[in-house]
């Protein structure tokens, strides 16, 4: 007695249709999976049996075959234990076939036939459409990530008993569904303000350019200067992610297991800080059936590098491509995928080994010292960062002071932010651009008008400060952004100066 139904299989970020086939035959009792399976997928035998028993029904002592195809696409993870189960169950006529025949079942089990939370719900869902499946049976702990999905009707179970009702007909279930405009404009508010940092104008200055535009941005201080305040806070002044951004998003979080059991989709935008001894796997993504890493963890958030010297050369290296291309490819002799990374970099590092360099403490670092440990960063990255600063500590009196009138509020910044991007959206509609920091040689010489005084300030400096060529795109694109902060449309003098003060460390490289 042979069975047939649907699963689905996770690729990158994206799904592929899994055909389960179930033959139930005479013979010695043997359970075997065949298809490419990993370890969890073959363990998924024990689970099947446990739950099928506990959950009241008999299991067939015959000789049982579980296809899962195509056989050339590993399948990983416990979400066949739902389809599997329910293929023994049809093959030994508990189920009807028929019923099976529309719907794509995915989830895991427990021993006592509950239905576990599953990762990739949400590709998985979102990929089914193109198949011509348009219902699904899940796991009721993932139906919030699932029902993001239009035109799929979501049955949400919380144990394998009530499934097999629902396929006998002996219970009715309605398609769960969620209201998608309160998940637009869900939020999670923050205890965290740009109002808390003391002094460091500059510094918050350049930060609210770097939201505006989408830059990188590199900041250089003394320990205890306020650069990771800055940096946590970047987040709060950037505009709220669209719809299409959460799911981008939550695509990749759920690929990698990071969607809480009950949530849906992810509408804060992702900050990312990982330690400086991770891996370049870890950072870039990889493996032997790649999976995303920290730079797609950041996609439409901010990537946060603290103490950016400590990383290994090697790891800070792999950046450059994501960097400028904003997606990852990762090849391996099995696959080949790409994961989105269009990401804020935002990094931090001591000026020398002591960190008192340039400020009034006494530096005890010797000048080749201080020239090693800035060489860690090599030039070419150092010219993918859009944005570089210096943190001056703050002085006692910044320090002391109670005087906060002058501080704004991170709703204050955000507002300018958002009315600079607002900019950028209408002058790149229609193209696959959404901010300055995006734009390409053919945008920027059409959109980065220069006035004539800029022109020459901006020659003079490449002159004499010995720019590189990318370095000039980088400052006609931070320009352009100073210049939507100031509803300019074309750049001026001083949107130019203030430009060119943001390259201060390229002296150093």
């Amino acid at each position: 007695m042979i069975s047939f139904l649907y699963s689905a299989s996770v690729q990158g970020i994206d799904a592929c249709l899994i055909d389960v086939e179930i033959d139930i035959s005479s013979g010695l009792p043997v359970f075997s999976i065949v298809g490419l399976p990993d370890t969890s997928v073959k363990e998924s035998r024990d689970r099947v049996v446990s739950a099928i028993k506990n959950s009241g029904f008999d299991f067939p002592t015959k000789k049982i075959t579980v296809n899962l195809a195509p056989a050339d696409i590993k399948k990983e993870g416990g979400a066949f234990d739902l389809p599997i189960s329910l293929g023994i169950l049809a093959s030994s006529g508990i189920i009807e076939k028929k019923s099976l025949q529309n719907f794509c079942a995915i989830g895991e089990l427990s021993l006592d036939g509950k239905l576990r939370p599953v990762k990739g719900i949400l590709p998985i869902v979102l990929s089914l459409h193109k198949f011509g499946i348009t219902q699904v049976i899940v796991p009721e702990k993932n139906k919030n990530e699932a029902c993001v999905a239009k035109d799929i009707e979501i049955y949400p179970f919380t144990d394998l008993k009530d499934v097999i009702k629902f396929l006998k007909k002996e219970i009715v279930v309605e398609p769960y569904k969620q209201d998608n405009i309160s998940i637009q404009t869900g939020s999670t508010k923050t205890s965290i303000d740009f109002s808390d940092i003391k002094g460091q104008f500059f510094a918050k200055r350049a930060a609210e350019v770097a939201c505006a535009g989408g830059h990188n941005m590199i900041m250089v201080g003394p320990p205890g200067s306020g650069k990771t305040m800055i940096a946590k806070r970047i987040p709060t002044i950037l505009p709220s992610m669209s719809f299409e951004e959460s799911v981008e998003t939550t695509k990749i979080w759920s690929v990698s297991g990071l969607v809480q059991a009950g949530e849906s989709l992810i509408t804060d935008r992702p900050f990312r800080s990982p330690h400086h001894t991770t891996s370049s796997v870890a950072l870039i993504g990889g493996g032997s059936y790649p999976k995303p890493g920290e730079v797609s963890l950041a996609h439409n958030g901010v990537l946060f590098l603290d103490e950016l010297t400590e990383f290994r050369r090697d790891v800070l290296e792999v950046l450059r491509q994501p960097l400028e291309d904003k997606v990852v490819t990762v090849s391996r002799a099995k696959n080949t995928l790409s994961f989105p990374a269009s990401f804020m970099l935002i990094a931090s590092m001591n000026p020398c080994p002591c960190g008192n360099y340039g400020s009034d403490k006494e530096c005890t670092c010797n000048p080749y010292q201080v020239k090693r440990y800035r060489s860690k960063i090599s030039g070419p990255l150092m010219d993918r960062i859009d944005i570089q600063v210096e943190v001056p500590a703050l002085k006692i009196d910044e320090i002391t002071s109670t005087q906060t009138v002058t501080n704004e509020t991170s709703q204050q910044i955000k507002e300018r932010v958002i009315k600079a991007r607002n900019i950028q959206y209408e002058r790149f509609k229609g193209k696959n651009i959404y901010c300055n920091a995006q734009m390409g040689p053919k945008e920027i010489k059409k959109y980065c008008v220069l006035e004539e005084k800029a022109g020459l300030m901006l020659h003079n400096a490449i002159e004499k400060l010995g720019f590189s060529a990318r370095a000039y795109d980088r400052i006609l694109k931070v320009a352009r952004t100073i210049a939507d902060l100031a509803g300019s449309e074309i750049i001026q003098q001083n949107h130019i100066a203030e430009a060119i003060k943001y390259r201060n460390l390229d002296k150093y490289n």
